[in-house]
């Protein structure tokens, strides 16, 4: 029996196109760094995401590249030419397998992109700046500025590897402008020192973001004969001295909403936490958005949403979505334990010995023992090696 206290969770959801979700859950857009040497999609990526999407109402891949200079992570799957098409095909049947609708995400890394694996090393964004050594580019290193035509040429890229996504079954892409990435490079002061049509006001800061919805818009109704949503993923602010805030994604949006995208996705520290940095009221970023947007499109938000209570309370600050990702990461069964009352089954935490069993591709798994908080050493061989490394 459902719980109360999930019960908005597990309603329908029906976007302005038609397409149907049979509940609130998304299935979050997170990398898994196991794609083939070649850009394609690996074997264990495919059970990856078979193994999640079961229950979920909406699926949303982790980001793919498109345009070579834009690959920002390790084993990332390509989107940049038509020999992928079959790549991309095999991912949609995975994500779709569940029965529910799948959007691919689609981004271009701009100054995050890893330099080691872009064409000589060249690293582009918005303007020439120095890039401070990071998990993205441990080095360090200075981007160089794309030209008028470049920057022509990346926002026709994001609307073939939309069309390619159109091709392979998807119902949907998604921009991911968030993360510091190429799109937001144009948008933010921080990054974009351009005094050319592309730079400068905040209208033309502007321009980039906004053209590549436009051209995805026309790729869409060009090439798609059936219903398929456009997304749009934000970072509401940045933390640096000078950089984006609330007000400047409040004005975005607006912006957004008249283009034509079909949904905003905030990406968030913590969906139920996180304040704007000036903040004057106590209310989360989360909730402020979904008030700015006022339910002319529908809002989603990802950020430590790990058990069902938390999700429903996502709802009730006005989203009509709610992203998981780490809970279904741990949690390949997550919706139906939340859904069913046994929400006290869902781990928090990895048991290394269920690896095998929740379809955890190697190369995800070993950045995740690099990182902290996600897994519980449970066996004899797992607390020796924890040993070995203390």
């Amino acid at each position: 029996m459902m719980m109360e206290a999930t019960r908005a969770l597990f309603e329908p959801f029906v976007f302005t196109n038609g397409i149907t979700l049979r509940n609130r859950v998304v299935m979050a857009p997170m990398t898994t760094w196991s794609a083939n040497d070649d850009g394609t999609v690996s074997d264990e990526e495919v059970s990856y995401y078979r193994r999640r999407v079961n229950g979920v109402g909406l699926v949303l891949t982790g980001c793919t590249h498109v345009s070579p200079n834009g690959i920002g992570f390790t084993g990332e799957f390509a989107s940049y030419d038509d020999s992928f098409t079959p790549s991309l095909r095999r991912l949609a049947e995975a994500a779709k397998s569940g029965g529910a609708p799948a959007i691919l995400q689609i981004f271009h890394a701009g100054s995050k992109a890893v330099p080691a694996l872009v064409p000589d090393g060249d690293v582009v964004s918005a303007s020439s700046l120095q890039v401070s050594p990071g998990p993205f580019n441990p080095g360090g290193g200075t981007t160089r500025a794309l030209s008028h035509d470049e920057i022509l040429d990346v926002i026709s890229a994001f609307g073939e590897a939309t069309r390619r996504a159109i091709e392979a079954g998807f119902d949907g892409v998604e921009l991911h402008a968030a993360h510091g990435f190429l799109i937001q490079n144009f948008y933010s002061p921080l990054h974009n020192h351009r005094d050319d049509e592309w730079g400068g006001t905040p209208e033309n800061r502007m321009r980039f973001p906004l053209a590549v919805v436009r051209n995805v818009r026309q790729v869409i109704g060009a090439h798609a004969t059936r219903p398929f949503l456009l997304g749009y993923r934000v970072s509401p602010e940045e933390p640096e001295e000078g950089g984006l805030r609330i007000e400047d994604t409040y004005e975005l949006i607006e912006h957004l909403i008249d283009g034509g995208v079909d949904y905003i996705h905030a990406s968030l520290t913590s969906v139920l936490e996180a304040q704007p940095l000036e903040a004057i009221a106590d209310q989360p970023i989360a909730e402020l958005i979904a008030a700015r947007v006022a339910g002319r499109i529908p809002v989603i938000a990802a950020g430590q949403i790990k058990s069902p209570q938390q999700a429903e309370s996502a709802l009730h600050l006005g989203l009509s979505l709610v992203a998981v990702g780490q809970g279904l990461v741990i949690n390949p069964e997550w919706v139906e334990l939340s859904r069913s009352g046994k929400e006290k089954l869902i781990e928090n935490e990895i048991r290394t010995t269920t690896i095998p069993e929740i379809a955890l591709p190697a190369k995800l798994w070993g950045v995740i023992e690099a990182a902290t908080g996600w897994f519980n050493i449970n066996d004899d061989h797992d607390a020796q090696r924890q040993k070995a490394t203390v």
